[in-house]
């Protein structure tokens, strides 16, 4: 369980959301995992059925007031809660594969409900924004391009064309997660508007495509380790000379970099708030599997095996070095904002997906055979943890950031550096 709540003082709603929150994850989310799964069923009708199972628990979500708890308080169309607040119950959520969705705090639609809630027109929130945060579609953010090294936008080659009353969309996208489900009802696509402007960060637009625009169309599914995560899925897909009204732009055209940081500064927050809560599930999987006195190696529990439970110590270690992280991040966003709190966010995204990453790979072998197999979720929090090391910019990425950051302490430093230099000569 998440030991959240001893960090620091939360409001009594929030309290009461986390123990709602809690019993739902933990009694009715888990617990329809394999359901999930087996509604999902086999070839085509993969992408074409959305389990029953995941609208129940979001007609429950509804019911317990646990929708759309992602929107930060500075939205007129939040729910109320801070940042900080939110990261306690986002790692609740976590911990099931299905309560992110079942509480429609699921990427990639919060960090696309976020940009229409920013920077929509009223028509684009009326259009968008209102059926999103209802549940009743979902969406996609097209950005990564298969031609091009997309961890440097500037790179991306999509062209958006003003054409009259218009502009015409051409490109080739791929890992476009969400895409893949039969209720996505509109892209956000980022493109070049302006490829001869001077700034590289200004020759980017958004554009919202609808999903059933002519000329969309989905090429493939790509899959992690084997896993196609239908019907959500992360698609290859094609925008050949698709038309969409000039409303469509979303700011102003040459403003795709701005959105794109304001999108993604909360979004990599939350998958790392939501790695954290995968991770402890990790540890209590691992707990479980050392306890059980059905398994014995040479006579003992593999509790009472030294290596072995050095193992467990060492994942709650790294658990807790993880989440202070995250809330120390999500409450430099609450203070200064995204844009100020880059550095925390980006130490938080550099060290949360390798953590959970090594917490479930000791849980796996404590597992054996068992840990790599379907019949434990640790297998799949695997290869989706992998992918965060690369999703929402890859870890290389992130690391230059930080780097900078520290680099432009450097004159501050050295002036100090000065100062007691000088003071220490003259006691001499």
């Amino acid at each position: 369980m998440s030991t959240t709540q001893s960090l620091f003082t939360l409001s009594p709603r929030v309290e009461k959301l986390r123990k709602v929150l809690e019993d739902f994850v933990e009694y009715e989310c888990i617990p329809a995992e394999p359901l999930y799964h087996k509604q999902i069923g086999q070839g085509e009708n993969r992408w074409k059925v959305v389990p029953p199972v995941i609208e129940q628990l979001k007609l429950r979500a509804k019911e317990l007031g646990l929708w759309n708890l992602f929107l930060p308080n500075y939205y007129p169309e939040s729910p109320g809660l801070t940042n900080l607040e939110y990261a306690v119950l986002c790692e609740l959520m976590g911990r099931s594969t299905v309560a992110p969705e079942a509480c429609n705090c699921g990427a990639p639609d919060t960090g696309n409900m976020e940009v229409f809630a920013k920077y929509g027109t009223a028509e684009q929130k009326a259009k968008w924004l209102v059926p999103l945060m209802d549940g009743r579609i979902r969406s996609a953010f097209a950005m990564t391009e298969p031609a091009v090294a997309s961890s440097d936008a500037t790179n991306i080659e999509t062209s958006i064309v003003r054409d009259g009353d218009s502009y015409v969309v051409n490109g080739r996208k791929w890992w476009i997660s969400g895409a893949g489900d039969p209720r996505c009802a509109v892209y956000l696509v980022m493109g070049k508007s302006d490829p001869h402007n001077k700034s590289p960060h200004k020759q980017q637009s958004v554009i919202i495509v609808p999903a059933d625009a002519p000329g969309v169309r989905v090429i493939r599914p790509m899959q992690v380790y084997g896993y196609d995560d239908a019907p959500h899925g992360h698609v290859e897909m094609v925008f050949e000379n698709v038309r969409v009204p000039a409303s469509n732009m979303v700011l102003g055209e040459g403003r795709g970099f701005e959105i794109i940081q304001g999108r993604l500064g909360p979004g990599r927050l939350h998958h790392c708030m939501r790695a954290v809560g995968a991770a402890q599930r990790a540890v209590d999987l691992h707990v479980l599997r050392l306890t059980d006195t059905n398994r014995k190696t040479f006579g003992k529990i593999l509790a009472q095996h030294g290596a072995a439970a050095d193992a467990l110590a060492q994942s709650r270690l790294e658990v807790e070095q993880g989440r202070l992280l995250v809330l120390k991040a999500a409450d430099m966003v609450d203070r200064v904002g995204a844009k100020n709190a880059m550095t925390a966010i980006a130490l938080a995204k550099v060290y949360v997906p390798s953590m959970t990453l090594r917490v479930v790979e000791r849980a796996i072998q404590a597992y054996g055979a068992k840990g790599v197999s379907q019949d434990t979720p640790l297998a799949y929090m695997y290869a989706t943890g992998r992918t965060l090391r690369i999703a929402d910019g890859p870890d290389e990425v992130h690391l230059m950031q930080i780097a900078k950051a520290e680099l432009r302490r450097a004159d501050a430093l050295r002036a100090r550096d000065d100062k007691q230099r000088a003071l220490a000569a003259a006691k001499l």
